[in-house]
C-alpha cells in the first residue's frame, strides 16, 4: 500500500535544512488559560481528514483534541489518567457534540482502552509528554516547588490507590534508593548529598509538603545568580525525578510507543512532544529502530540479521527533532524545552507482531 504522505513533506509542515515551518490558520494555542505546546506543528503533522480516527494520549485540558476535531469531520479519543481532566472535559463543545470522547486511563494502555470503545485501528496519535500546566498550576497536586502543597505528584489524583505519593518515597526509601532515583530520572549531580540530607532531616520531621523538600534542596545546592536572571530553581531536577518515578512516566512512554505501532493504520501519523532528554532519548531510539536505523554490521562483521532486511514499520519525515517557534517561546516560556518528533506508519507488520 502506498503511504498517504511523502516522507519528505507533510501538509502544512515543510522540512528544510533551515528547519521546519508550519502554518495553522484558525488554531488557538491559548484556551481557558492553558497553552497547547506546538499546536500548529502537531496539527500539520497529523493532517486530520474526514472519517479518520485520532488519539490524543495526553488529553489534559483538551487543546490537541479540540483542534483536531475542528480541522475535519473526524473522531478523537482523548486519554487521561487524571479524573479532573475528565470532569472539565464535560463542558467542552467538541465533547458535548460527540466529536471528542474521553477515556479514563494511561496512554500506555491505549490498545485495551480503545478496544473497549470498539476501536482497533486509528489514523493518528498525539502525545504531549510530562506534567500538564493544569497540574503544575494547582499547588494542591504537589508538582510545584514554587507554591506550598502536599508532597503528592500522582497524575491520577490524590485519591489514587494505584501508586504511593512522593512523600512515601522520601520518607521510607533508603538513602541509596533516593539518590539513585534523583540521579537516574533527574540527572541530578548532587543526588547523594540531597538523599543524605533527606534521610537525616526526616528523622526529626517527615516530609509532608513541597516547600519543605524544596527548601532542603535549596540549602544543599547553592547557586550563584546569573547575569541574565535565568536561574533554574535548584529543586527542578529532583522534583522532575520524583514525579517521573511516582508516575512511571518512562515505562508509560515505552508502552505507549509500542501501542502506537500496533494501532496505526498504514499512512497513520505519530506526533510526540517531549520536554527533557530522558523522554526524547527513548522516542528517538524507538523511531530510529522502527524506521530501519538499527546498525546493520560493518566490513569487519558484515552479518545482517534477518529482521534488518524487513520493511520498517515507520518512515520519518525528518530525523531531527522540531523545535517550537520563537514566537511561541515568547508567548509560552514552558515551550522552550519542547521537541517534536514525527513518524508515519508504513504497511509493514509490527516488529513485535500483532497484539492478540
Amino acid at each position: 500500500m502506498t503511504p498517504l504522505f511523502s516522507p519528505l513533506s507533510i501538509k502544512g509542515l515543510v522540512f528544510s535544512s533551515e528547519g521546519p515551518s508550519s502554518s495553522g490558520p484558525g488554531l488557538n494555542a491559548q484556551q481557558d488559560g492553558h497553552y497547547s505546546v506546538m499546536l500548529p506543528e502537531i496539527i500539520a503533522a497529523l493532517t486530520p481528514q474526514d472519517n479518520e480516527v485520532f488519539v490524543d494520549g495526553t488529553f489534559g485540558a483538551g487543546g490537541y483534541s479540540r483542534a483536531i476535531a475542528q480541522q475535519a469531520d473526524c473522531k478523537v479519543f482523548g486519554i487521561d489518567r487524571d479524573p479532573t481532566a475528565h470532569e472539565n472535559a464535560k463542558k467542552l463543545p467538541e465533547v458535548i457534540a460527540g466529536k471528542v470522547s474521553t477515556l479514563a486511563g494511561c496512554f500506555g494502555d491505549m490498545q485495551p482502552l480503545l478496544k473497549q470503545a470498539g476501536i482497533n485501528k486509528v489514523d493518528g496519535i498525539a502525545l504531549d509528554l510530562g506534567v500538564s500546566s493544569m497540574q503544575l498550576d494547582q499547588a494542591e497536586r504537589g508538582f510545584s516547588f514554587q507554591e506550598d502543597g502536599p508532597l503528592d505528584m500522582r497524575m491520577d489524583g490524590p485519591n489514587s490507590d494505584r501508586r504511593p505519593p512522593a512523600s512515601h518515597i522520601v520518607n521510607t526509601y533508603d538513602e541509596k534508593e533516593i539518590a539513585d532515583i534523583l540521579y537516574k530520572y533527574g540527572e541530578e549531580k548532587k543526588s547523594r548529598l540531597i538523599a543524605r540530607a533527606i534521610v537525616t532531616d526526616r528523622v526529626e520531621k517527615p516530609f509532608e509538603t513541597t516547600l519543605q523538600l524544596a527548601d532542603l534542596i535549596r540549602r544543599i545546592i547553592r547557586q550563584k545568580p546569573r547575569k541574565d536572571g535565568k536561574n533554574i530553581h535548584p529543586a527542578t531536577r529532583s522534583f522532575q525525578a520524583l514525579r517521573i518515578f511516582v508516575n512511571d512516566e518512562l515505562g508509560e512512554l515505552e508502552r505507549g510507543l509500542e501501542a502506537a505501532e500496533q494501532l496505526l493504520n498504514p499512512g497513520g501519523r505519530l506526533a510526540i512532544v517531549s520536554f527533557h532528554s530522558l523522554e526524547d532519548r527513548i522516542v528517538k531510539k524507538f523511531l530510529r529502530e522502527r524506521s530501519g536505523g538499527t546498525p546493520q554490521g560493518s566490513r569487519h562483521s558484515p552479518t545482517v540479521e534477518p529482521a534488518a532486511l524487513r520493511k520498517a514499520p515507520f518512515t520519518l519525515p525528518t530525523k531531527k527533532a522540531i523545535a517550537p517557534s520563537d514566537k511561541e517561546c515568547n508567548e509560552n516560556p514552558r515551550s522552550r524545552s519542547a521537541k517534536l518528533r514525527v513518524a508515519i506508519r508504513t504497511d509493514a507488520p509490527c516488529t513485535q507482531g500483532e497484539a492478540a
